[in-house]
């Protein structure tokens, strides 16, 4: 992540290791990527990727924006699943449920949630070309507005 003229930019560089798979760098990680026909169980795939990157992005925004909401929290866990359509082939919905370990009420959890839906840039790239859909929920069960 680097800033250009007062914007974030974000660089992946990616190489075919063999015609099992590739690798993915960013700053000082790496990343296996399944890129073979047949699939590997010890990667994720390109699919898997994208929703990968949407999770991370939730939370990142959770992590962004409980601190100014003083929003009270111990964990969250996030659960996404896509459904892919053949022709054209992309991911034609995802559904997604956000599981937050809070004691904080309702109007609060739907808040944030907002905040979700509102300031994530993973998010807001994926949701104009693609169904998205979910809610956030206290993590025992009860659900919140969404």
């Amino acid at each position: 992540m680097t800033e250009t003229a007062g914007k974030l930019s974000f660089q992946v560089i990616a190489h075919r290791t063999d015609a099992h798979g590739s690798v993915a760098r960013c700053k000082h990680a790496e990343l296996s990527l399944d890129t073979d026909l047949a699939g590997r169980l010890d990667a994720f795939n390109p699919a898997e990727l994208l929703l990968a990157a949407l999770s991370a992005c939730m939370i990142k925004s959770i992590e962004r924006v409980t601190p100014i909401l003083k929003f009270q929290w111990r964990g969250v866990e996030v659960r996404v699943h896509g459904v892919r359509q053949d022709v054209p082939p992309r991911l034609e919905s995802i559904d997604y449920e956000i599981l937050v370990d809070s004691d904080e009420s309702e109007q609060r959890l739907a808040l944030l949630h907002d905040n979700v839906r509102k300031f994530g840039t993973v998010f807001n790239t994926v949701a104009p070309g693609t169904r998205l859909s979910g809610v956030l929920r206290r993590a025992d069960g009860r659900r919140a507005d969404g």
